[in-house]
């Protein structure tokens, strides 16, 4: 991994930031993406330029169709090809079904499901040429179940989609040497929790479980994984 560059959307704070920062441990280079965090993604930036990796921070508003692909030319122009992907960028909406309007329905979808959609159609030509490739997704621990989701219904339905799309690209992709695998968590500790700080009878989980399941999959020793969702919720929901 010591020549691979990894792009890490919605790396500014929060699961990604750790995503990233665990990753600068084990590639050359990670390009952080964020959209509104610009003094949270440049202080990441400092934090992995410490390890003595190279890192820049990538402003784009990833649910606008034009912009995953101008992401990654500015990437590649300035750090090198993107060689690992870790699509973790997608904000959750908290309402009743019925109360969700129209436009925050298709952001929720345009930002969890497209986005990820239009910056994996962006990297794999250059993966493909290259022979080598790992995309990781990050999606939710009921994505498998087809259940009713009433107050999240339409990043349910996004995080479904995605595993679908994971497991598409995995399995069209993988004789050009790239892996395409799902890493879903469940409740973790300063994620997407109510307001209430503990779930009876749940024991929460931490950026590290995930960032951890994410470092396997792209590692070597996970080569001949993929269309694969690793569940990361302490069984949580199962």
């Amino acid at each position: 991994m010591k020549n691979k560059i990894a792009l890490v959307t919605g790396s500014s704070r929060g699961l990604g930031r750790d995503i990233a920062l665990r990753m600068a441990d084990v590639v050359s280079g990670i390009a952080l993406h964020y959209k509104d965090h610009r003094q949270e993604a440049e202080d990441t930036v400092s934090k992995i330029k410490q390890k003595r990796k190279r890192s820049e921070a990538f402003r784009a508003d990833l649910t606008k169709e034009e912009e995953p692909g101008k992401l990654i030319r500015r990437i590649e122009s300035t750090l090198g090809p993107v060689d690992i992907l870790i699509n973790n960028f997608g904000p959750i909406m908290v309402k009743p079904w019925d109360k969700v309007e129209l436009k925050e329905w298709e952001h929720i979808l345009r930002a969890n499901l497209g986005s990820a959609f239009e910056c994996l159609k962006a990297v794999l030509p250059g993966m493909r040429k290259r022979g080598w490739g790992r995309i990781i997704n990050i999606g939710y621990s009921r994505a498998e179940q087809i259940l009713a989701f009433p107050t999240i219904t339409p990043y349910a339905i996004a995080k479904t989609g995605l595993l679908i799309l994971t497991r598409t690209a995995a399995a069209t992709e993988y004789s050009s040497g790239i892996t395409v695998n799902m890493v879903s968590p469940g409740l973790l500790k300063g994620g997407i929790l109510p307001k209430s700080k503990n779930v009876p009878g749940v024991k929460l989980g931490t950026y590290k479980d995930v960032s951890e399941a994410v470092l396997f999959l792209i590692s070597e020793e996970a080569s001949f994984i993929t269309g694969t969702n690793l569940i990361v919720s302490g069984g949580w929901k199962i």
